[in-house]
């Protein structure tokens, strides 16, 4: 069962290597990094927003999240090459659910490039919305799909 710990900066460079590995499939389709892949996070690791998910000594996965007044926001979640398939994905949405309702907040989002189509399906089936598609302000000519899950 992996479990999740809060990264702290000695992190960063497996933070930023395990991003880039796991967004490395997307990078044929959309032809530029995805916005994770470039994200500075010394200042999220700072603010106690980037989480690490073990699976014994490895990193198994990461999410990188926003504590707002209303919605917990999920700017990125990733799982290790390696592990993927093992159904650490959910083991890890299952917890943010959990953390937000903790926070005492309705609702859990996430915004994903129209292209990742892997990505949205993965969502749909946990259980999000699709709430809106909006042009990508970083990259003209592509989409952004804002998706959400209300939390009993």
């Amino acid at each position: 069962m992996i479990g999740p710990r809060r990264a702290v900066l000695s992190d960063l460079q497996s933070v930023a290597d395990l991003t880039r590995e796991a967004y490395a499939v997307y990078l044929p389709v959309l032809g530029y990094p995805p916005v994770p892949v470039t994200e500075d996070y010394a200042p999220r690791i700072e603010r106690g927003e980037v989480w690490l998910f073990a699976d014994g000594s490895d990193i198994a996965g990461l999410c990188v999240t926003e504590l707002l007044p209303d919605h917990l926001m999920l700017f990125s979640i990733v799982v290790a090459p390696p592990h993927q398939g093992k159904g650490y994905a959910v083991i890890m949405l299952n917890w943010l659910r959990e953390l937000a309702r903790a926070e005492g907040l309705a609702e859990l989002r996430l915004y994903t490039n129209a292209l990742m189509t892997r990505n949205i399906e993965l969502y749909r089936r946990f259980g999000f919305i699709e709430t809106g598609r909006r042009p990508n302000p970083r990259q003209p000519g592509f989409t952004i799909v804002d998706m959400a899950m209300p939390l009993d």
